[in-house]
């Protein structure tokens, strides 16, 4: 690498119905070299709200699943190193200059995990399985390209090595029982139709303990019982998108018959 020339970087970003959240995450990203926003065709305010901002390129793709969203989204950059972000997700001041450092280091791996920082409503989460959580979220996309097996929990395949940054990502996930408890339900659905496209059968005994299994192990072996109310609440909801998952694949494989 050149050290005289300034690696650019690309902000990717997938939508929908983010109108509440879309307007502080364009403010925070004016670092970036290009700001791309695929949108799943909103029905809210998030089209009108990202077109106020110049600096950004908004498009619109039909949603089919997360995996095809974000490869699409990747297509559409510029450049070599990208950064996927969430509108639920925020960037500290310090995350911002170690992206900036990192690619533009002497030898940068091919990509990042970046590990995140679980907020549930406006404090942060302790256990409960997310104190390790962490995804790839930076990395040079001419050595990466998300597995089209995968509908959602997308997989990134790397090419070269692999690297984690310090600082963490503030993750704004759950805001409301209501809208965790939908995005269960539909990663459930996703997961269901991933099953069925490998050819995965209905199992009720997976069905009962699966999902049992996930909320002992989040809420006692991951510690969930020391984040009070809010560990039940998440455990069970986690626990709840498993159930889907087997439900909604034996109603559709029962359905094909």
């Amino acid at each position: 690498m050149n050290n005289n020339e300034k690696q650019k970087l690309s902000v990717l970003i997938i939508t929908l119905n983010e109108e509440h959240r879309i307007k502080s995450l364009l403010e925070d990203i004016d670092f970036a070299d290009e700001i791309i926003v695929v949108d799943s065709y909103s029905t809210d305010q998030t089209v009108a709200i990202t077109e106020r901002f110049s600096n950004v390129k908004l498009l619109q793709n039909e949603f089919i699943n997360y995996t095809s969203q974000r490869n699409f989204a990747l297509d559409q950059a510029k450049n070599n190193w990208v950064l996927f972000l969430d509108a639920d997700e925020q960037l500290t001041a310090n995350l911002k200059t170690e992206i900036v450092s990192t690619i533009n280091s002497e030898k940068p791996a091919s990509a990042y995990f970046i590990y995140r920082t679980f907020m549930f409503k406006d404090k942060k989460l302790n256990f409960s399985g997310w104190q390790t959580d962490k995804i790839f979220r930076l990395f040079n996309k001419s050595n990466c390209r998300y597995n089209e097996e995968r509908m959602v929990h997308e997989k990134l395949i790397v090419n070269g090595s692999v690297s984690a940054l310090k600082n963490k990502i503030i993750h704004f996930s759950y805001t409301s029982y209501k809208d965790y408890k939908e995005k269960m339900y539909h990663y459930g659905v996703l997961k269901a139709n991933e099953k069925i496209k490998k050819g995965q059968k209905p199992s009720f005994l997976l069905m009962v303990f699966h999902p049992l299994y996930t909320f002992l192990y989040q809420f006692i072996i991951r510690l969930g019982f020391l984040d009070g109310i809010k560990g039940i609440t998440i455990c069970y909801l986690n626990a709840y998108s498993i159930f889907i998952r087997y439900y909604e694949l034996n109603r559709i494989t029962s359905s094909k018959i």
